[in-house]
This record gives structure tokens, C-alpha cells and sequence, in this order.
């Protein structure tokens, strides 16, 4: 195939090739012009179209957001409601078991605790009725009306 250039002169081809890198240039700075004229217009556009996208996906993402809290929220209190069944029927299964091996229960032992205590309470108070009682019983010289008397032993020195 022959070659464009290859009928032309030199200063031919030379000139052609000016011709074309000025048109390069020229278009180049109308491209340059255009984008500084038209470049605020469509920024401004492009600022409005990613609003709206922005708008648009925010309702979106806000919906989403809010059915899936409610299906969370919803499936919370189902697995909440299924631990407790659970914890209840192991709660009752093990308070069978630990009846059937006549061990006390919580409410077992606080229940002796509190008899304890009452108990306690009473033995105090009886151990006060006692002593006031002791404090007002007359001793024995009192009652028969005798002094008694304490008997000395005297020792006796004998030589040796």
C-alpha cells in the first residue's frame, strides 16, 4: 500500500504536518474555552443529579434501616420468649431432680434461716427473763430468817 506522504514533497509534508499540529492546538484551547464557559453549567448539573441520587438513596437506605430494626426487633422477642421457655423448663427440670435427692431448695434453707433466728430470739429473751428472775429470787438467809455464819478454822500449833 502506498504511502500518503511518500508523493509528496518534503517541504509538502512538512507544511501538513504544521497545518494539522495548529488544528491540534486550536482545538485544544476551543476545548479548553468550551470547558471553562460550559464547565459551571455542568458542574451545577452534576451537583444536582448526585442530590437527587443522594435523596433518592437516602429514602432508600432509611427504609431499609427501619424494616430491618423492625425484624430484628420482631425476632429479639421471639428468641427472647424461647429462652424463656427454656431457662423455665430447665429451672423445673432440675428443681425435680434435686427434690427427688431431698435436697433443700433456696426457699428451704431461708425458711430454717428465719425459724433460726426466731429461735434465737427467743432463747435471748428467755436468758434475760432468767437473770432478772435471779436478781429478784431472796438468797437463802433471807428466807429462813437466819444469818448463817462462816465457820474460821483455827489452826492449831503444836510443838514439835
Amino acid at each position: 500500500m502506498p504511502d500518503k506522504f511518500s508523493a509528496l514533497s518534503e517541504s509538502q509534508v512538512a507544511k501538513k504536518i504544521k497545518e494539522s499540529a495548529n488544528q491540534i492546538w486550536l482545538a485544544g484551547l476551543g476545548a479548553y474555552s468550551k470547558a471553562e464557559q460550559e464547565g459551571s453549567k455542568i458542574f451545577d448539573s452534576l451537583v444536582n443529579d448526585g442530590e437527587s441520587i443522594e435523596n433518592k438513596t437516602r429514602g432508600r437506605e432509611e427504609d431499609t434501616l427501619r424494616s430491618t430494626k423492625e425484624r430484628v426487633g420482631g425476632m429479639r422477642e421471639r428468641a427472647t420468649g424461647s429462652w424463656e421457655k427454656i431457662e423455665k423448663a430447665f429451672d423445673e427440670r432440675v428443681s425435680k431432680a434435686l427434690g427427688r435427692l431431698h435436697i433443700p431448695t433456696k426457699k428451704d434453707v431461708d425458711d430454717l434461716s428465719e425459724r433460726i433466728e426466731a429461735l434465737n430470739v427467743a432463747i435471748q429473751a428467755l436468758a434475760v427473763a432468767k437473770t432478772e428472775q435471779a436478781k429478784k429470787r431472796p438468797t437463802k438467809a433471807t428466807a429462813t430468817g437466819k444469818k448463817t455464819v462462816e465457820k474460821k478454822t483455827v489452826e492449831k500449833k503444836t510443838a514439835d
